[in-house]
């Protein structure tokens, strides 16, 4: 029969205990001191009483920092976009004809209705200065859309009308058409009224009234500005560079124009009216156009 070991043998060990909690923890009773060239020296007992008693050997005791969580990827998103200034829009879409007519009593007021307005006339009609205006003393948002403003973007290689018409006239007008009207459509979907102004000529309708219907919309309300003959070549001799043309330019520009006249298109006369004449004029003709849009 085997011998128990002895003091040499090895050093039973306490069972595990649970974790600790608030109440008393239970002291592990005294075990024998190993011996042994390697034993560590007894501890003698300090100042402050008898040496402590070596504790249960209890589970891996949680760290006190938590353990590292890689950060997540950013990844840019609208807040990101947000902070360089990009407000994103709604997308686009052509302006509807008004579904809904006024009632009797009812006069519709153009000054607070977001439209979509074509100033139609020949040069010196005075297009330009009345679409500024009108968009200038509105009381909801307007921007005006100037097709010749839009043309002189292209610096070199400009098409100028005074070197007559070609090919490359034809293109860069038929590109500053559909810029002018994507303008006017993103314009639009953020609840801003647009007023554009071209020199449209009514035998040309694919090209000129027409284009600008396929751009903008079927809602588009066009109007002309057409004064006489002696009022548009005196404002044109005013002008200066290439928006100055010849007289006989002038007067073709102006008999085509005449072509507009029982076209069932709304036409004012403003050879003796001043631009907030005009303007007041132009409220008027958009009001009966709003109650009863024009076919065209």
């Amino acid at each position: 029969m085997s011998q128990p070991p002895g003091p040499s043998g090895p050093v039973p060990q306490a069972p595990p205990q649970p974790p600790r909690s608030s109440g008393p923890v239970p002291q592990t009773p005294p075990q024998p001191p190993a011996s042994g060239p390697g034993a560590p020296a007894p501890r003698s007992p300090g100042p402050s009483g008898p040496a402590p008693q070596p504790a249960a050997p209890v589970g891996p005791v949680p760290s006190a920092v938590p353990p590292q969580v890689p950060a997540p990827r950013h990844v840019p998103g609208p807040a990101a976009a947000d902070s360089t200034g990009h407000v994103p829009l709604p997308p686009g879409g052509p302006v509807g004809v008004p579904s809904v007519g006024p009632t009797p009593a009812a006069v519709p007021d153009p000054t607070s209705a977001t439209l979509a307005v074509l100033l139609i006339g020949p040069a010196g009609a005075g297009k330009t200065s009345v679409a500024k205006y009108w968009a200038d003393h509105r009381r909801v948002p307007t921007a005006h859309i100037s097709l010749d403003d839009v043309r002189e973007w292209v610096r070199s290689g400009f098409a100028d009308p005074q070197s007559g018409w070609n090919d490359n006239s034809e293109a860069q007008y038929r590109l500053a058409r559909r810029t002018c009207g994507f303008a006017a459509r993103n314009f639009l979907a953020n609840g801003i009224s647009c007023i554009l102004d071209d020199a449209v000529f009514p035998d040309r309708p694919v090209v000129g009234l027409g284009g600008w219907k396929r751009h903008v919309g079927p809602g588009l309300l066009p109007v002309v500005l057409l004064p006489g003959l002696d009022v548009v070549l005196e404002r044109n001799a005013k002008r200066t560079g290439n928006r100055r043309l010849t007289d006989e330019e002038v007067a073709r520009i102006h008999g085509r124009m005449a072509g507009w006249y029982g076209s069932g298109l709304p036409i004012i006369d403003n050879s003796q009216l001043d631009v907030p004449s005009t303007a007041r004029v132009l409220d008027e003709v958009l009001a009966r156009a709003i109650a009863s849009p024009p076919s065209w």
